[in-house]
């Protein structure tokens, strides 16, 4: 794929009123999801919970592209029809997961890095012929009394530009994760000084690499309190520090940034995208890759039962469509309630 191509796919992945579905949850993570609905994460039940939420009437039009676990994008519909190819002649993008997960960095005691650049080049070319045009490496930052360190930002920075590079080189568009997340009891403050710090350092990593910033999806996190933080922020308020923090950090090149929900309800994650493109315009698209606050109210509606399947389709598209709107400054609270 041509730099002109790997702009073309990641400007679609980011295009107006559309945003991406993280479907990537590993196996550990989804049976944790299975346990809360009382459902057996098998073979076939992760299947058939994937197959509803791609097949969900009118989801496409709000949905741009899928990012895919190993295992799902080896999966079929139950017509026999390959998962990626079935995205695809809807007009959703296949994407899939890279990363083998973050894992204690030695000597930096309470701090990650994300491994999996092993064997990578092979596996991008593995996963082009399965049908994925995108990847998602995920850098996890915690914040905490002394962390994080710059070596750890600077650590996932660079894994992550690697990573990048390698996708360009395969044809993928990469999308790019540096989480800071929203465990503890920091204010807004701190989540943006630690944000605007792992942002400056990974795009200074990116230039490095000589990775193409027109070809890339930024996936940060929102500039938002920790959840133990005794004073929590209007919507306005993480509108205000996220965007600021973004215009100062990230380059006009990059063609969008789809935002990670990081814990937040759906609900929250819909507001919180919503105020921030009434703040526009912007000079990327801002948009969405959720994971739990597309699927939460999905997974319990289907609750893991084959008579819940139209039910759980309905909830996963009603959050697509919400979150579209968002996407333009259009979403209002009271649709949630009108639609319930």
């Amino acid at each position: 794929m041509s730099g002109t191509e790997l702009t073309a796919v990641a400007r679609a992945m980011v295009a107006p009123g559309k945003g991406i579905l993280a479907a990537d949850e590993s196996s550990p993570t989804i049976k944790k999801r299975f346990d809360m609905i009382s459902a057996e994460s098998t073979e076939e039940n992760r299947r058939s919970y994937r197959e509803m939420l791609f097949t969900a009437p009118g989801a496409s039009k709000h949905i741009s592209g899928v990012i895919l676990f190993d295992e799902t994008l080896r999966q079929s519909t139950s017509d026999g029809t390959p998962f990626p190819e079935y995205l695809a002649n809807r007009g959703v993008i296949p994407g899939i997961k890279v990363d083998k997960g973050a894992k204690a960095l030695a000597g930096f005691p309470g701090e990650t890095v994300t491994e999996g650049l092993d064997g990578l080049r092979e596996r991008l070319a593995e996963y082009r012929e399965l049908g994925a045009r995108f990847a998602k490496w995920r850098a996890v930052i915690d914040i905490g009394t002394g962390i994080p360190t710059d070596f750890c930002i600077l650590a996932n920075a660079h894994a992550l530009a690697r990573y990048a590079a390698l996708c360009q080189e395969a044809g993928i568009v990469p999308i790019v994760e540096p989480e800071v997340l929203m465990d503890g009891a920091h204010d807004i403050e701190r989540c943006g000084e630690v944000t605007s710090r792992t942002l400056d350092r990974t795009f200074a990593q990116l230039e490095a690499h000589r990775v193409a910033l027109d070809g890339i999806v930024l996936k940060p996190n929102m500039v938002i309190p920790g959840m133990k933080c005794a004073r929590q922020a209007s919507a306005e308020e993480v509108a205000e520090a996220t965007v600021s923090c973004l215009t100062a950090n990230v380059p006009a090149q990059v063609p969008g940034i789809a935002f990670l929900s990081g814990g937040q309800s759906d609900t929250d994650a819909t507001a919180h995208l919503n105020a921030m493109n009434k703040l526009g315009p912007h000079p990327w698209e801002l948009s969405f890759s959720y994971g739990r606050a597309l699927q939460a109210a999905a997974l319990s509606a289907w609750s893991g039962r084959a008579e819940n399947f139209a039910a759980g389709q309905s909830a996963f598209s009603l959050r697509a469509k919400l979150n579209g709107l968002a996407r333009t400054g259009a979403y209002d609270q009271s649709m949630e309630s009108a639609a319930a």
